[in-house]
Order: C-alpha cells, then sequence, then structure tokens
C-alpha cells in the first residue's frame, strides 16, 4: 500500500510552513479540524483503494495492468503537483486553494463511484490526485497560518495522532466496506467527510496568504514537466508487458518522459523560484537524505503495492483481513516514533539511517518466503513487524537529518522536496515493478503449465488470462480437479513474481542503507573520531 499514514516531511511542512496569520482563537479548534479531516481523506484514498482493487478488477473486467493505473492515475498527478499545490495556496490564498482541492476530491470521489468501466475510473482518479495535491499542502498551510508558534506545537501533535488514527482504521474500514457493500464505497465514503470540511471552512476558516514573494514560488512549467516526466515512464513500464516494448507508444512515452525529465532540471536549474530546488541536494545532508529517501520509499510504496493482491487473490483473504494486515507495521511506527526521534539526539542520525533500512530490507526478505496457502500469523506477520521497526528506527531521523541539512528559513521547501521525492518514488516504483512482476508471472506459468501437463486448450485459455494476473478466469465447465490444479499453478505464479518483487524491494533497502553509510553524516563522524583520538 503505497504512502502507509504520512510521508517524511510532512509535520515539517506544518512547522515551517508560514507565518501565523490573524485567525481568533476560537477559530482555531475548527481548523485543526477542518485540516485533520481533509487531510485524512487523501490518507485513507491512498491505503483504501489497494484494498478494493482486486474487487474493482473483477467487477470492472480490468487486466492486472490497468489496476495499477487506477492508483497510478492518483499517485502521478498528486506527486508532480504537491509542491505547486503548496505555492497556488501561498498565491491565491490558503483558504480557496484548501476548499477547491477538497471539492474537487470529493467530485471525483463521486465520478469513481459511478464509473462504468474502468478507463472511467482511471480518468476519475487522475482528478482526484488534482484535487490532493491542493487539498494536502493546504490542510498542511492551515494550521501553520492559524496558530501561533508557541501552540503550534500541540496542533501538529493532534493532527499527527488522528492521521495515525486515521492511516490504522481506514484500510480496515475499508475493506468493511468492500467485503459487505460494494467497492464504491471505497470514494462514496469522501463525500460526508467533504461536506463536513467545506462547511468548517466556509463558516470557521480566515484567509491567509504568503505575501507579496508568494507570486514568484509559481512555476507552471515545472509542474507540466515533472507530470510528462513521470506520465510517459510510468506510461512505458505499465504498457510494455501487454503491448510490448516494441509496440509504437511504449518506446515514445518513455522517450518523452526522458526528455521531460531533462527538460525539467534544465527548467528547475534557471527559474528563478523553482518548485524543485535542486541547488539544495549540494546542501550538507540533504542530498544524501533524498537519494536514501528515493530507494527506501521505491522499495515501500511498490512492494506493499503488490501485498492485498496477494492476501486476497492468492492466499484468500477477506478485504478486511487484508486491510488490517499492516496494522501492527502502523501501530509499532506510532508507538516507536518518539523513541526514534530521541535517538537522534543521543547518537545522531548516520546510525540510524544505516541500521533502519538495514531492518527494512530483512523485513522484505521476509515477505519472498510465504508460499500458497500461507498463515498470516506464522509468515506475513513476522515480515509485517519487522518492517515496521525498520521503518520505525528510519523515518524520524530522516526527517530530522532533512530539517537540519538547511535553515529554518529554507525548512519549508527542504520538507515539501522529500515529500515529493518519496511520492515520485513509489509512483516509479509500482511501475516498474509491474515490468517485473509480469516477467516473473509468465516464466512461472509457463513452467507450471507444463509441470502439471495441462491440455493445449486449457493452456492456451490461461495463457490468454495473463494480463489479469492471480484474478486469472479458469476455462468454464472445466473438471474440478483439473481447476484446482489449474488455480494452484496460476496462485504459484504470482507468488514466484511477488518474491522477486519482494528480493528487488530488499536490494533497493539496502542500498538506501549503503547511501546514508556514504553520503549521511560522514564529515561529523570523521570529527568526532578524530576528537576523541586526541
Amino acid at each position: 500500500m503505497p504512502q502507509i499514514g504520512k510521508p517524511p516531511g510532512d509535520d515539517s511542512l506544518i512547522r515551517h510552513g508560514c507565518e501565523a496569520a490573524d485567525c481568533p482563537p476560537a477559530s482555531r479548534p475548527w481548523v485543526l479540524a477542518a485540516a485533520i479531516v481533509g487531510s485524512s481523506m487523501a490518507f485513507i484514498d491512498g491505503t483504501v483503494v489497494n484494498v478494493a482493487l482486486p474487487a474493482i478488477q473483477a467487477d470492472l473486467h480490468a487486466s492486472a495492468f490497468q489496476a495499477q493505473w487506477v492508483v497510478e492515475s492518483y499517485a502521478l498527478f498528486l506527486a508532480a503537483l504537491l509542491l505547486v499545490g503548496g505555492a497556488l495556496g501561498d498565491h491565491f490564498g490558503r483558504r480557496r486553494i484548501f476548499a477547491l482541492g477538497v471539492a474537487l476530491f470529493a467530485l471525483a470521489s463521486m465520478a469513481c463511484a459511478l464509473a462504468g468501466d474502468v478507463s472511467q475510473l482511471i480518468a476519475a482518479r487522475a482528478v482526484q490526485g488534482i484535487g490532493g495535491a491542493l487539498l494536502v499542502p493546504g490542510s498542511l498551510a492551515l494550521i501553520s497560518a492559524s496558530f501561533p508558534e508557541k501552540e503550534r506545537g500541540r496542533a501538529i501533535g493532534t493532527w499527527s495522532g488522528f492521521s495515525g488514527i486515521t492511516a490504522a482504521i481506514g484500510p480496515v474500514v475499508g475493506g468493511f466496506l468492500v467485503d459487505h457493500y460494494s467497492w464504491t464505497w471505497a470514494f462514496l465514503v469522501n463525500l460526508p467527510m467533504a461536506a463536513v470540511v467545506l462547511l468548517i471552512v466556509w463558516r470557521h476558516v480566515p484567509e491567509s496568504r504568503g505575501g507579496a514573494a508568494a507570486s514568484a514560488r509559481l512555476d507552471p512549467w515545472g509542474a507540466a514537466l515533472a507530470t510528462v516526466a513521470l506520465g510517459g515512464i510510468v506510461y512505458a513500464f505499465i504498457e510494455a508487458p501487454t503491448q510490448g516494448w516494441r509496440a509504437p507508444s511504449v518506446p515514445f512515452a518513455l522517450l518523452a518522459g526522458i526528455v521531460a525529465s531533462v527538460a525539467f532540471v534544465m527548467v528547475e536549474l534557471r527559474v528563478r523560484s523553482p518548485m524543485l530546488p535542486l541547488g539544495l541536494m549540494r546542501v550538507g545532508n540533504f542530498g544524501g537524505a533524498n537519494l536514501l529517501t528515493l530507494l527506501l520509499y521505491a522499495a515501500l510504496g511498490g512492494g506493499l503495492y503488490f501485498l492485498p493482491l496477494n492476501l486476497i487473490q492468492v492466499q484468500g483473504y477477506s478485504a478486511t483481513v487484508a486491510g488490517a494486515a499492516l496494522l501492527p507495521f502502523i501501530l509499532i511506527m506510532f508507538a516507536l516514533s518518539s523513541w526514534a526521534g530521541q535517538l537522534v539526539d543521543r547518537i545522531g542520525a548516520r546510525l540510524p539511517l544505516v541500521v533502519g533500512p538495514a531492518i527494512a530490507a530483512a523485513g522484505f526478505a521476509l515477505f519472498a518466503l510465504p508460499g500458497v496457502g500461507a498463515d498470516y500469523w506464522t509468515s506475513f506477520f513476522p515480515a509485517v513487524v519487522v518492517l515496521g521497526f525498520g521503518m520505525a528506527v528510519t523515518v524520524a531521523p530522516l526527517t530530522t537529518t532533512v530539517m537540519n541539512a538547511v535553515g529554518p528559513e529554507l525548512a519549508g521547501i527542504a520538507s515539501g522536496v522529500n515529500n515529493a521525492v518519496s511520492r515520485a518514488a513509489a509512483v516509479l516504483a509500482i511501475a516498474v515493478f509491474g515490468v517485473v512482476m509480469a516477467w516473473a508471472f509468465d516464466a512461472g506459468l509457463g513452467q507450471g503449465l507444463l509441470d502439471m501437463g495441462a491440455s493445449p486448450e486449457a493452456a492456451a485459455f490461461v495463457r490468454a488470462q495473463r494480463s489479469q494476473l492471480a484474478g486469472a478466469t479458469l476455462p468454464p465447465g472445466a473438471d474440478p480437479a483439473v481447476a484446482a490444479a489449474l488455480r494452484h499453478t496460476i496462485n504459484a505464479a504470482f507468488v514466484s513474481g511477488f518474491r522477486c518483487v519482494m528480493l528487488l524491494c530488499a536490494g533497493l533497502a539496502l542500498l538506501s542503507a549503503v547511501s546514508a553509510w556514504l553520503l549521511i553524516g560522514r564529515a561529523e563522524a570523521i570529527d568526532r573520531h578524530t576528537s576523541h583520538g586526541r
């Protein structure tokens, strides 16, 4: 499930987002309530949809790669436009842009629920992503603009606590709605929440802006090029398994994505106020922290995208149980966040940022062990616990490193960049891992059909369904014993791909640990060692 809970840097976005506006004390609890419920819409949506994917795939007769687009179209626009969304709020008014984002998100959610086919759902999800890019930074900025500095810490703690609760119960509630009603309720649940937020905003939230310099922060060319860059690369990797790499649209999209990426870098280096200030990457530990974020959150977002599909389609769990499968992960993160923050004060950030991702790598490796018919408590639960502990050790030191790498005047920009990097990493990883999954699934399916001695007709029917991955249907009228053998072969092929993906995630997590060892705090560690020697 991409973006479990809050991405790195969110709390810092609140703390450093802007100066407090003239907000009456009586209105501040309402502002906090609007920010909590508004951001919860995006947090819930980022996890619930993954639990609903198998039901969506079956109901809309979508391929596994079309199901990828259901997640990717939302995540792509959210990642590409997140930074410019915050700048729009500073320029045109944070209250106005936040309300616009909530309304757009709600309307898109209704369109998702009413979608008659997967193409309509993908288009509505893209609009949802645009709404999310407006409401997510807006919800954070409203807290910073409405609370004076001496009260901001308590507001941050309240927002963080409720966000943790949302991250924990959202997938479970979503799974329950999918199991007992329909996948459409995964989107319809946003409508009453949006209505409450808009009512609070209309009656209680004051307007605030970022001052005269805010207009200079708008970077429409950067936003457009970032969208094309991510979109082109993602399109190529998602469509390649079905269309083939030689299909004209696939290499063209990949080329367009690469060209747009180069153009994006050139524009961001030359524009006066870029949405992604690349010069920050040369400042202190900032570049190393973002490289670690890119690698680790690619593993987290890309790998956990396939977990609900495994649990529901292969292991036979209900959507509710699949939604609850990562509860230990979230609870460990929540329980250990304060302890992990204290680690930085005692021993510095470098060691936790080496050890944490290494532990997370062990967790990903454990996910590669379960086969078909695995018991949750003996197979998936240990992996979830180890991964949760590794991420708990990592996140607070990572956020602290990002903030300490730059001065207070750049902390808001730095946290926004780190947040966007984590989201973009997940977007790209889901697309690339889809190619790995398709390759391993095809190889496993072919070998499995050969080993079971499937008839040419049955083998041809199943191979024609391979774009469905574990959601593939069986030949109608097949003998029960043959049908059971075919289903086991399909499930085993998916597990083969899942193992490849998880081992790749383990490798990325280890690389992130190596990057921390090489790039973060090296000079400080050498200075401390030299001083100790003297």
